[in-house]
């Protein structure tokens, strides 16, 4: 993806994240969209408020700023987005934020539970994981992430403990879509409480909502 092309499609996300309360009081929150096998496009500060081409910064993954400055806040984070850059190959994009219902489930050090069907048609297959709470951006946090991750390769998120959340996907439209669509399950999951909690999906509900799809979408 051109660098160009990259800053546009991430300020559209975080436009997407704004209409849709995805993003606590502060408007705080780090996005990132691979740009070649080996370097980012990442924003340079912890606002996202109000963002211009001029946001971001090109970064190696090795945690080399190649392009534009980072503040020091964000430079904290960098090895969390390249780490999974690095892990996952298949990921092209990254968004962190302290979306609440989300984050209620992150401080509660909750799994996310598999029991709202759109997260089945998103491909979740399990629970999204906790990672254990280490200071924001330390090898400790970054090591937990990656390790999660690895021991979950075909989940797309996880919660923060005491912190927020973490999704990665294929490109900056399809995770904040992702992030919304977990959002709205943590919503829905914290209302269900109320009436005795979330009941799981049968056994086979993965399979025959995959095969439901591939029947109207080949």
């Amino acid at each position: 993806m051109e660098r160009s092309e990259a800053a546009a499609a991430l300020i559209e996300a975080v436009e997407y994240l704004k209409a849709n309360g995805l993003l606590g009081r502060r408007a705080h929150a780090n996005l990132s969209a691979r740009l070649t096998s080996d370097t980012m496009l990442l924003t340079r500060g912890g606002s996202v408020a109000s963002l211009t081409d001029d946001s971001f910064a090109v970064i190696r993954l090795d945690g080399t700023v190649l392009d534009g400055q980072v503040d020091p806040g964000n430079r904290e984070i960098i090895e969390m987005h390249a780490g999974v850059y690095r892990l996952r190959p298949d990921v092209g994009a990254i968004i962190h934020t302290h979306a609440p219902h989300l984050t209620a489930y992150a401080i509660a050090h909750r799994p996310l539970p598999l029991a709202y069907e759109p997260l089945l048609r998103a491909g979740l297959t399990e629970p999204v994981p906790v990672v254990p709470w280490a200071p924001r951006g330390s090898e400790a946090s970054v090591g937990g992430i990656l390790k999660t991750a690895e021991a979950h390769p075909n989940m797309s998120a996880v919660l923060l403990a005491n912190h927020g959340v973490l999704v990665y996907h294929t490109s900056p439209a399809s995770t904040a879509s992702l992030l919304g669509t977990l959002e709205e399950a943590a919503e829905l999951s914290i209302r269900a409480a109320t009436l005795g909690g979330a009941a799981e999906f049968p056994a086979a509900a993965f399979s025959q909502v995959k095969e439901r799809m591939a029947a109207f979408h080949p």
